[in-house]
């Protein structure tokens, strides 16, 4: 699975552990279903369908995924349902029912129904890069990376991991290279961008396939906006949208590296193999030159 959007965190990569006492530590943590009374339930799972294992290690890299499985009950549901036993009381008990007994009614519907109520739920996968240092999440929310991070950490028993702070901002790199019309080293300005104004009403413009280096284009720069989320291309091989955030969205494997991994792999478990090595490794290196133009992290 090639991840198509991506929060980072550099890791210290002197005290990471040993791929085997991390797939100690996530069974500790596995995956559970949801019971009884329970709204949720987070758990590590399986990050591949041909394996049982909670870690994937392909040479430098290990894949994990945080499962999490949700209660599905309708709102409508419990509201249809309070309505009836309201209208029960008053016609049989000849009284009105009051907000805090509503509430009561509410919260013993709620309770009789979650046991039997559907579920659906989901996997956030994520890559340690041990060679460069680097924790990969398949997720552009803040929220859930920082969720996984922190299910790692309770795994673990904590984990040297930072948010991507760096000299100079994204946004302002970002701005700078689509007023000079061109990126730097191997990034090339592609055809996506958003800019945003200052004020009470912040104005915002986003350009999507055209030139930008058109004047028109330029020219919302030049008028004070700044560049939110730029599209690039690095190398031939990524195509993607960088924002103000440090997160990577859209991404996009470029025809040289998809083909390299089925080069190398004949069956599921090789090809995953051979696919988890070239997105980390493009991804890394990318991020590196990246962090470069960006002067480096903050001390």
């Amino acid at each position: 699975m090639w991840f198509k959007q991506v929060s980072f965190y550099p890791l210290n990569k002197e005290k990471l552990p040993q791929a085997d006492t991390l797939a100690d530590k996530l069974r500790e943590a596995e995956f559970a279903h949801c019971q009884g009374l329970d709204w949720f339930s987070e758990g590590f799972a399986p990050p591949v369908p041909f394996s049982p294992e909670l870690v994937f290690p392909a040479d430098y890299t290990w894949r994990v995924a945080l499962k999490k499985e949700e209660k599905v009950l309708p709102a409508g549901v419990i509201r249809d349902i309070l309505d009836e036993r309201v209208l029960r009381i008053q016609d049989e008990e000849g009284r009105s029912v009051g907000r805090k007994e509503k509430q009561e009614l509410k919260e013993q519907i709620t309770d009789d129904l979650l046991p039997r109520a559907f579920t659906r739920s989901g996997r956030t996968q994520a890559v340690f890069d041990t060679r460069h240092g680097y924790l990969l999440i398949n997720n552009a929310s803040s929220a859930k990376a920082e969720n996984v991070l922190t299910k790692l950490r309770e795994a673990l028993g904590g984990l040297e991991a930072s948010l991507p702070n760096t000299k100079q901002s994204p946004s302002s790199l970002m701005t700078s290279w689509l007023l000079q019309g061109h990126g730097e080293g191997g990034f090339e300005l592609d055809s996506d961008c958003e800019l945003k104004g200052v004020g009470d009403v912040v104005p915002v413009v986003k350009v999507s396939k055209q030139d930008l280096t058109a004047d028109e284009v330029v020219q919302h720069v030049k008028n004070g906006k700044v560049v939110t989320q730029l599209g690039l291309v690095w190398r031939e091989q990524l195509a993607f949208v960088l924002t103000q955030d440090f997160t990577l969205k859209r991404i996009q494997y470029l025809d040289v590296l998809q083909e390299e991994a089925e080069n190398n792999g004949d069956d599921a478990a090789s090809l995953m193999f051979a696919s988890q090595i070239l997105m980390t490794e493009a991804l890394s290196t990318m991020l590196e030159e990246l962090v470069g133009y960006l002067g480096g992290w903050q001390d």
